[in-house]
């Protein structure tokens, strides 16, 4: 619902033909206090209600809650043996690799996303939180969080609203934040109203955030929402049966950064040299179990649980990790959660791929690794170089955290890819990074054998186990801070490049965010207004055709768009003409390369062409591909052959229909600008390293002139090195995809 200025209605009503968006006007506001509905069929006035009755006070509710208070039994330990509980915690849903949802969901569109859930050059889902970019210029942005810690509310539901807010803040600390008073929360609340003891609870929780906990930090919750009919009742042959969810508080944190290049994450670092791995634990040694993963894994719930015990120590926790970011003392940080101190450390060795030596003997209770290890307190554990140890320690210490702070131990030798957990002398756990990995992940297989293409998820598989796979290794073949477009630009012209974009596309403004970059004048170009003879294509040197999803993709990948240029006679002369003009180029991109691929016949040199099939993965595929550029005859692909990148990827029906020979002469035609790779260079043939499976990884071509370029993968969201999910530390400003933007800008002139 929106409230326009009469006058402005002809230009709202402009803009909805535009974008192809249906409205209607439904009414006017006055200023009588009196709502009024007609019906223009019936002739009739069903509602005419005065304001001051419906906003009139309403009698106040009044809810009789009963606390129900059911005796809980400690959780008792006694033969569990650590290797078994690893195993099952590893395993647990709520602690295991959840890629499998993760990958299907596009998380680069708008190109203003610097840090997602994947971390460092293995992509490991292990991320903390979030962090957005403000623009395509600076750095600043928005980090985003979540704590929940559901399961708690059936002990304490007062902890398990604190301890969600805790887990909320000790996961946003990892972005530069400049105070912890710049954070806002928004709350969903669920619970079954009505139920036995869960208005209760829900008060308890409701009191333990809004009037203790907040007002101790200082932290507002201006939005938030609620489900209170988390109860299902049905009859089962005359018998009611139900379903009641306990109480639920999910937080999400926000708040302003100040540079998200300074965002850390779980990825250990091997090339400092002499590192330390400490334990900041906010539980300071309580080592409570109720509720926890290791809890639940063995059928039991305990009747301790973690609580925030200090607000004022939480707010100490959050400055010093801030403090030590700033001064850049810190080289990776993890916050500690579901899986406690165990899943903590084994993520940070996945993300890293390094194994680590552990020591418990300095924890408090190191005599009981069990609580030691899987309490799930609030706390992190952060990565420093040995020769910073003493100035870590100190910040700590002044910030009152001195005492909670526990050495852990190091990462292991280069090659050492193991677990090892010990008590002084004494060894009590060691295990490979490829056998934990593959218990880890083993939960996400199974999900993604069920749903998707069960031989992509063995594939996938594969790659996470196998301990000599290699991590990303970016190679350049040119200089990314090198302008090859300097010269034209300094002469100050700008030539116009069409953004063109038709309903359901979404990938138009890093589009012309990355031409902007590279010298261009770039403009909205909706294919609406070319139907309407508004704008006609001569007027611009180039033409962009971007991602998204155009008419839903129900005609197929892109089909819709192109159709609706090749049966406009009119429009398909315009493009006809365009594309044979001698100093015109096109780009597409994503649904872009699927149009494009789609209008060959219009085009000099472009018969080979391909459709582009559904992904052999059956599934929409995100990702942050590796692709090496090949020698080709594409001008905007020009002095970048023997690059192998980082892209991202985000697409549903990327395969190009062709057969491994048609393959293979494109390839030797000169006509392929980039195929998929794996870590190690080879051509990627098997997933996810060719995410759809398109013959010998093609997945850029270019026409026999090369003045037309079209690939899957998404240039223009990485065209800046934080744009990148992951890069390597040493990159610029300027990441290696600008250049394909600087080419198009020198080949205009």
């Amino acid at each position: 619902m929106l409230a326009l200025e009469p006058a402005r209605l002809p230009d709202f009503e402009r803009l909805c033909a535009r974008e192809r968006c249906p409205y209607a006007v439904v009414g006017q506001a006055t200023d009588d206090g009196t709502l009024v509905l007609t019906d223009s069929h019936f002739g009739d006035v069903p509602i005419e209600l005065p304001f001051d009755v419906l906003f009139g006070k309403p009698p106040r509710t009044q809810i009789v809650a009963e606390t129900l208070r059911p005796k809980r039994t400690p959780l008792a330990l006694e033969g569990v043996e650590l290797a078994e509980a690893a195993r099952r915690v590893l395993e647990l849903p709520t602690v295991a690799d959840k890629s499998f949802l993760i990958s299907i969901g596009d998380r680069t569109v708008t190109g203003l996303v610097a840090r997602d859930q994947m971390v460092g050059p293995r992509q490991l889902p292990v991320a903390d939180c979030a962090v957005t970019l403000a623009d395509f210029r600076g750095y600043g942005g928005e980090a985003m969080a979540l704590g929940e810690r559901a399961p708690l509310a059936l002990i304490s539901a007062g902890a398990s609203a604190r301890v969600a807010i805790g887990e909320a803040l000790t996961n946003i600390a990892s972005a530069p934040i400049r105070q912890l008073s710049d954070v806002r929360l928004s709350a969903n609340w669920m619970a079954a109203s009505g139920h036995p003891g869960e208005d209760a609870r829900l008060y308890e929780a409701a009191r333990a955030v809004g009037m203790e906990l907040c007002p101790a930090l200082g932290l507002a919750v201006p939005v938030g929402k609620d489900s209170m009919s988390m109860r299902s009742v049905w009859r089962d042959g005359g018998e009611e049966k139900s379903v009641v969810s306990p109480l639920s508080l999910v937080i999400t944190a926000f708040a302003p950064t100040s540079d998200a290049r300074r965002a850390l994450t779980p990825e250990l670092r091997s090339d400092p040299g002499d590192t330390r791995l400490l334990l900041i634990d906010l539980g300071a040694g309580t080592d409570r179990l109720g509720a926890s993963a290791l809890a639940q894994v063995f059928g039991a719930l305990g009747a301790e649980v973690p609580d925030v015990d200090s607000p004022e120590r939480l707010a100490d926790f959050f400055a010093a990790i801030q403090l030590l970011n700033e001064r850049g003392l810190l080289l990776a940080y993890h916050d500690r959660s579901d899986g406690g101190l165990f899943a903590c450390l084994v993520e940070m060795a996945f993300a890293g791929g390094v194994g680590l030596d552990i020591d418990l003997a300095s924890l408090p209770h190191a005599e009981e690794p069990l609580r030691a290890l899987f309490a799930e307190e609030l706390g992190a554990v952060v990565q420093v170089r040995g020769a910073d140890l003493v100035e870590v320690r100190r910040v700590l210490e002044v910030h009152g955290l001195g005492a909670m702070t526990h050495e852990l131990g190091t990462p292991s030798e280069a090659g050492a890819q193991r677990l090892s957990i010990g008590r002084g002398d004494e060894a009590l756990y060691a295990e490979t990074l490829s056998t934990l990995r593959a218990l880890w992940s083993s939960t996400t297989h199974a999900m993604a054998r069920l749903r998707d293409d069960p031989t992509c998820a063995d594939e996938e598989q594969a790659t996470r186990v196998d301990v000599t796979r290699a991590p990303l290794r970016p190679v350049l073949s040119f200089d990314p801070a090198e302008d090859v477009s300097a010269p034209f630009v300094a002469r100050g012209a700008r030539p116009r490049v069409a953004i063109l974009r038709e309903q359901g596309v979404n990938g138009h403004v890093e589009m012309a965010a990355a031409f902007d970059r590279a010298g261009f004048e770039s403009v909205d170009l909706h294919m609406s207004q070319l139907l309407a003879g508004e704008r006609d294509l001569a007027d611009f040197a180039g033409l962009a055709a971007c991602g998204g999803f155009s008419y839903g993709d129900v005609l197929g990948a892109g089909q819709g768009w192109a159709r609706s240029i090749l049966f406009h006679e009119r429009v398909r002369d315009e493009f006809e003409r365009f594309f044979h003009r001698p100093e015109s180029f096109s780009l597409g991109v994503c649904n872009g390369c699927q149009m494009l691929s789609s209008l060959r016949e219009l085009m000099p040199g472009a018969a080979h062409f391909p459709g582009f099939l559904h992904n052999r993965s059956e599934r929409f595929e995100a990702r942050l591909s590796f692709v090496e550029l090949l020698e080709s005859r594409s001008v905007l692909l020009r002095d970048m052959a023997g690059s192998r990148l980082p892209i991202a990827v985000a697409h549903g029906e990327g395969r190009a229909d062709l057969d491994d020979m048609r393959a293979a002469e494109l390839l030797s035609a000169g006509l392929v600008g980039a195929r998929y790779i794996t870590p190690e260079g080879d051509p990627a043939t098997s997933y996810p390293d060719n995410p759809n499976g398109s013959p010998g990884g093609v997945t850029c071509l270019t026409s026999d002139d090369g003045r037309v370029t079209i690939l899957m993968p998404h240039p223009e969201r990485v065209f800046r090195s934080v744009q990148h999910s992951w890069c390597p530390p040493e990159w610029g400003e300027d990441a290696p995809w600008l250049r394909l933007f600087r080419n198009a800008r020198t080949f205009v002139g």
